[in-house]
């Protein structure tokens, strides 16, 4: 009677074991059906290695990255060896070398010549490596020259080499726009330190000149934020920077104007503190302040209020800079921040500028003001900027 317990019990056992083992199967084999066909695999691989050449692209291809752009693209076209040659006569090759670098830097030189694709057959054996050359063209100009070896070049290997020439060529444009946009970005920046001099400099030295005699503690105290105000603005360390290290210059500038104006300049902020830690362009709150004391409170005779507020808006920080002085037409406004220089809005336009350029059409400065009424800028930052990051900035190492 036991035994046949037994027997029971295993034979459940092994019934439940089995169809686990079915139902992994069928897993299994749904899983891979859900991979794709061949041809999709094949896709998602050539997509996967052509990504990850991309960015060792975009330096240029006399770059020394290019030589990781050049492994994945020899996987891509699944060729014995791949060299990219610059215009320059860089050579980045992958693959058995046995001579061959200097094979492609001669294909290079002819196929440059001819400025077309163009295909090396074997002089010796059948089974000796063959090549093809196809040229890199921006904007109508050879940048460089792509060289692949197999043996034997099929017509394949031929059609995929001129259509990775094309993608070559397309993330080396992409490189020469992103140097353009940081060109046109540093341009920007010393557009807005050349503003700062000569106005704001002279009426600062001449506010800390008054107190010398009369007051020279408080003299002291100027010439100390002047010196913060001018390191700040004037420092060559990125793009980027937090809203709290905005804020200090921005107080410094502050203490200076309030020796001109004494009490006819009143201040108030309303800083959420989460959003200190805010990463924004350099120079691109205090601009705004500088033009509300400029451009708002100093045509009028009795001063006035700027209030300067953050706070966090979701996804966002808002930051804003208002003042109560005599504003401006909108009309006038538009003009100044789409048409070009009108000598006197320089930094609002500059500012703007940066913004679009850095978040999209719709990240520039949102501005509310008429005659007389005085004038509020906004400006919205995305909160999460890991690109961004001034502690990692490449030029702050």
């Amino acid at each position: 009677m036991t035994d046949v317990v037994l027997a029971a019990v295993l034979g459940v056992i092994g019934g439940v074991v089995l169809t686990v083992l079915l139902l992994l199967a069928r897993r299994l084999a749904r899983g891979a059906t859900d991979l794709g066909s061949d041809a999709e695999q094949g896709a998602l691989r050539a997509l996967h290695h052509a990504s990850l050449a991309a960015p060792h692209l975009r330096a240029g291809l006399a770059a020394p990255e290019v030589v990781k752009a050049a492994r994945h693209l020899r996987v891509l076209l699944g060729s014995t060896a791949v060299a990219i040659v610059s215009a320059e006569g860089t050579v980045s090759f992958d693959g058995a070398s046995d001579g061959l670098e200097s094979a492609a830097l001669r294909i290079a030189t002819q196929v440059t010549g001819s400025r077309r694709r163009q295909v090396f057959p074997s002089p010796d054996r059948e089974d000796d490596l063959e090549a093809v050359g196809a040229p890199i063209l921006v904007g109508g100009r050879i940048v460089g020259v792509v060289v692949a070896f197999a043996a034997p070049v099929r017509a394949a290997l031929v059609r995929a080499a001129e259509e990775v020439a094309d993608w070559c060529a397309a993330q080396v444009e992409l490189g020469d726009l992103d140097a353009s946009r940081t060109q046109l970005a540093e341009a920007e920046l010393r557009s807005l330190r050349a503003q700062i001099s000569p106005h704001f400099i002279y009426n600062a030295l001449t506010a800390i000149a008054s107190f010398i005699l009369t007051d020279p503690a408080r003299a002291r105290e100027l010439v100390l934020e002047f010196a913060d105000f001018t390191r700040y603005s004037f420092r060559r360390r990125g793009e980027f920077t937090t809203l709290s290290e905005e804020l200090g210059s921005i107080h410094s500038y502050l203490e200076l104007e309030r020796a001109r104006f004494g009490d006819r300049l009143r201040v108030t902020l309303r800083i959420a503190p989460e959003t200190l830690a805010t990463v924004i362009p350099f120079l691109s709150v205090q601009p705004l302040v500088e033009n509300a004391v400029r451009h708002g409170l100093e045509p009028g005779e009795g001063g006035g209020e700027i209030r300067i507020s953050s706070r966090d808006d979701g996804t966002h920080t808002e930051i804003a800079v208002e003042d109560d002085g005599v504003g401006m037409d909108p009309e006038a406004l538009r003009t100044t921040l789409t048409a070009g220089d009108d000598g006197l809005h320089v930094g609002l336009r500059n500012v703007d500028t940066r913004l679009r350029q850095l978040y999209g059409a719709e990240g520039g400065l949102v501005v509310e003001t008429n005659t007389g009424a005085g004038t509020l800028v906004r400006m919205r930052v995305p909160k999460s900027q890991p690109l961004h990051d001034p502690l990692h900035d490449p030029e702050n190492a």
